[in-house]
């Protein structure tokens, strides 16, 4: 599983940079670009919600990546060894990116 480091401070599931979540859903199925994708397992923290969170947060995430023309995409599985989500002030997933995101696409 890929290490995952979030940027996300706005996000639910986001501790200290790590993702409480066992996997992500990235999306962007028709991205060429990493401003394309975007992290929809997003979920804006409302309040003190930051508090209320009680899964345990990890380095690791399975990834399942809907960008099909990246180059760590197979099989809809990310491959790549790290990822970064960004997206610091996020309110919505579609503000939100896979930074890792290459375009493995021929122009």
């Amino acid at each position: 599983m890929p290490e995952l480091r979030c940027t996300v401070q706005t996000c639910t599931h986001n501790k200290n940079f790590y993702c409480d979540l066992d996997g992500i859903v990235v999306g962007g199925n028709s991205a060429k670009r990493a401003d394309e994708t975007c992290c929809d397992s997003f979920e804006e923290r409302k309040g003190d919600s930051y508090s209320n969170v009680t899964g345990e947060a990890s380095p690791t995430s399975s990834i399942d990546c809907k960008a099909t023309d990246c180059t760590y995409n197979e099989q809809c599985k990310c491959q790549a060894g790290k990822i970064s989500v960004e997206g610091s002030n996020a309110c919505h997933c579609g503000q939100t990116e896979c930074a890792t995101f290459t375009c493995g696409c021929k122009n």
